[in-house]
């Protein structure tokens, strides 16, 4: 496929949106005699008129010599390395172009060969992402018709869409990632072959997949992000329980109704981001108010909190110990919010008056969850509140002086 190069009075890209420390890394990498671009999600996204969270460039620079041209570079990986440039609390990824097969119907287990802009480009996973940015002539370099693509909202693969779901069926998320973010139309060609594709999934890491779904439910459109993977049938490799609640419960849809609070947190630029044992939260709770209604409740009996916990082990063993395991501190933080749920909010409405604040870490994080359940149900507030106030009280007499201790002088023998 031809260059194209499409001028600023064509793609009115606002340059003034882009961090001045992603130029400057450019500009230092050209005067040292490299190309030097702005690449995939940070051009995307000015594009589409949002403020990108990161700016990574690619270069024809290998990471040595990137080293060379920044003192305050990092070289970071053992099978691709990559360099971190930092300025403050800011790292910027500048990563080597590379090459890959475009044809090769089979998982992609190595990606680490240099290549040219062109080259880097066609490994891109969608049109979309696989655009360059040159600040100094700020100009759009696009090998893949990714720009008419974005003026179309057209979500497509580069290349053929088979092939490469095969080569790394996390594009599968990914694609309904972009879908979910961007509202963008899905190229029909893409649409049959996930479909065809779906199984794949289970061929990836399991890290990579969770962490990719985690950031998700980060992104504040996690809601039609799993409504999107419940429709194409990816969700039920992931986490069937989860699959199985949402398309045959009746109660399904309320995990979607905690997905949407969870989005309007993460949306609002003045909330405080919610830890991901809370957010995990969401996809869990509604399963297992049902399985206490379903195994007590039901039956006219009030489970003790022994009862309680056990369902809540099992619960979560069920939802996240095969391929979609979570790690061990996102765990143990789940089992206490959910468990923590019934001390704060207990079945047996008398007990409510028996209130003391748990002598347990993850305590502020079932407070959390508390007030996301506050969302849903408004007659919790109340509730909320007292234990907000108990919780804050102790806090603060439980802060360590501020005064400094001086040591004891050693004596002189």
């Amino acid at each position: 496929m031809d260059q194209k190069v499409i001028p600023a009075k064509t793609h009115k890209l606002p340059i003034e949106k882009i961090d001045p420390h992603a130029i400057y890394i450019t500009e230092k990498l050209k005067e040292a005699g490299f190309i030097a671009y702005l690449v995939g999600g940070s051009v995307r996204d000015l594009l589409l008129g949002h403020v990108p969270k990161d700016f990574d460039i690619s270069t024809s620079a290998k990471p040595e010599e990137i080293k060379k041209v920044f003192r305050n570079c990092l070289l970071i990986g053992r099978r691709f390395r990559l360099a971190h440039i930092r300025f403050g609390r800011k790292i910027f990824e500048v990563s080597t172009f590379r090459t890959g097969d475009l044809e090769k119907e089979e998982l992609i287990l190595r990606d680490n060969q240099w290549g040219y802009p062109e080259e880097d480009a066609f490994r891109r996973d969608f049109t979309i992402n696989g655009l360059f940015y040159d600040p100094s002539n700020e100009t759009i370099i696009d090998y893949v018709e990714g720009y008419a693509d974005i003026k179309r909202r057209l979500l497509r693969t580069i290349g053929n869409p088979y092939t490469r779901f095969v080569q790394d069926p996390v594009r599968m998320l990914r694609l309904l990632k972009f879908q979910a973010r961007f509202d963008l139309e899905v190229d029909p060609e893409a649409h049959i072959a996930m479909v065809e594709c779906k199984k794949e999934i289970l061929k990836s890491a399991s890290a990579r997949v969770l962490e990719e779904v985690l950031r998700m439910l980060e992104s504040g459109a996690s809601q039609p992000f799993f409504e999107l993977m419940t429709e194409h049938g990816l969700i039920e490799y992931l986490v069937p329980e989860i699959a199985q609640f949402i398309e045959k419960d009746p109660d399904g849809e309320e995990i979607y109704d905690y997905l949407d609070e969870v989005d309007a947190i993460f949306q609002d630029p003045s909330s405080s981001n919610l830890d991901r044992s809370v957010i995990l939260g969401s996809l869990s709770f509604p399963i297992l108010e049902k399985r206490i209604k379903t195994q007590f409740l039901d039956r006219e009996h009030i489970p003790h909190l022994g009862q309680i916990q056990d369902q809540t082990h099992d619960l979560v063993n069920d939802l996240f110990q095969g391929f979609f395991r979570i790690p061990r501190r996102l765990k143990v933080g789940l089992i206490n919010i959910l468990i923590g749920q019934y001390r704060l909010t207990p079945l047996q409405k008398k007990k409510v008056q028996r209130r003391r604040i748990p002598k347990d870490a993850d305590f502020g994080l079932a407070l959390s969850f508390l007030r996301l359940r506050c969302c849903l149900e408004p007659g919790l507030q109340k509730i909320h509140d007292w234990w907000m106030e108990a919780y804050e009280r102790v806090e603060e007499k439980e802060k360590p002086s501020q005064r400094r201790r001086r040591r004891p002088r050693k004596r002189r023998r």
